[in-house]
């Protein structure tokens, strides 16, 4: 299967900062509207999950700068399905633009499957694991995400 593609934009004036690259926060962003394609894609979309009253939390996202992505750049996101269980979603976005081979920056992302009424982590429903499955299983031939379990220390 070629990447998954959840998300394309340029780089928007408002995004970028005194020295023409996107800022830090508009990553974070790009990669957002990422995951809400993907929610789409499972099963989640916003009239199920009005429907349900279920969505997804992040728990935890982490996010490695990798190149400078600069002013009206055209941007886009790969994403991979690392994991997944019955009320938690692992996730790895990473975003590139045309002409350059290695991605700009990626992130990993922790998701929890949530009851708004609660709101309390639920189970994902049926749809949703195995439209989760299905993905999993489309991307089984992808290099491993590259900079998915890092941590951030300094060398003792």
């Amino acid at each position: 299967m070629p990447a998954l593609i959840t998300y394309r934009t340029p780089v928007l004036q408002d995004w970028v900062d005194y020295n023409g690259h996107l800022r830090d926060a508009y990553y974070l962003l790009i990669f957002s509207y990422a995951t809400d394609a993907l929610m789409e894609r499972i099963g989640l979309d916003a009239d199920s999950r009005g429907q349900s009253g279920h969505s997804l939390f992040t728990l935890e996202a982490h996010i490695n700068y990798l190149h400078e992505v600069k002013l009206a750049s055209e941007v886009w996101v790969q994403t991979q399905v690392i994991g997944f269980d019955r009320k938690r979603l692992h996730l790895y976005h990473s975003l590139h633009r045309a002409g350059f081979d290695e991605a700009l920056a990626a992130s990993e992302q922790m998701l929890l499957h949530v009851d708004l009424a609660g709101p309390k982590s639920a189970p994902f429903a049926e749809l949703s694991l195995a439209r989760l499955q299905a993905l999993v299983d489309e991307q089984q031939d992808l290099p491993a995400a590259q900079f998915a379990g890092r941590v951030i220390k300094l060398p003792s």
